[in-house]
């Protein structure tokens, strides 16, 4: 019974998998407000009601894909961190990466252009709450890690502070990766400092 359950599992997964592989695709060529469900399912060779029951609504469809496309931004982001002498390093080389690799990510790059995919911006903006979220909660657990005895609120705040200055080099590019991950320590490192100096006292 356990290998069945165990198979279907897998299955189920697979399926999710393709689904948002092909949603993916099409939101690139498409963007947010031409993308119709039945074309994702008709590229994956599934019913339209398949794709309903896995994800409900088109908005639950674009927020999937928009968090599985955060989760690997969030490896690298942890591969980063783990490779870095200390945790200013660490949010400098994740900062650096983040923005190279998000100029690069054919979703990301669609929503921050001018073609038919810019409507998926709000997914950045105004309703990314999901992906912010996702993202300050991994860097926290980093931020803890680094410094021992940081106060939860503290590793959430510096968090969402470095998530939310990231964000902002996203939808303005004006400087290189580099750059801005400079500009973005020289904003945390005090802060930094003060909540891993109040660890000690």
């Amino acid at each position: 019974m356990s290998e069945v359950t165990s198979f279907t599992q897998r299955a189920k997964a697979s399926l999710r998998e393709e689904l948002l592989v092909a949603a993916t695709s099409l939101l690139i060529e498409k963007g947010y407000t031409a993308l119709r469900m039945a074309d994702v399912a008709a590229r994956v060779g599934v019913s339209r009601q398949t794709l309903y029951n896995e994800f409900g609504t088109k908005a639950a469809l674009a927020e999937a894909v928009a968090l599985r496309t955060t989760a690997e931004f969030l490896d690298g982001i942890h591969q980063r961190f783990e490779a870095a002498p200390d945790l200013l390093g660490g949010v400098r080389s994740a900062t650096a990466f983040t923005i190279e690799h998000a100029r690069e990510n054919p979703l990301v790059a669609a929503a921050l252009g001018t073609g038919p995919a810019e409507d998926l911006l709000p997914l950045l903006t105004t309703r990314a709450e999901p992906v912010l979220r996702a993202a300050a909660d991994a860097a926290a657990e980093h931020y803890r890690s680094r410094v021992p005895g940081l106060a939860d609120e503290h590793a959430e705040l510096l968090a969402e502070t470095v998530v939310r200055l990231n964000l902002s080099h996203l939808v303005l590019p004006t400087h290189s990766p580099a750059e801005a991950a400079d500009q973005v320590c020289a904003v945390i490192a005090p802060a930094i400092e003060k909540y891993s100096s109040s660890t000690m006292e």
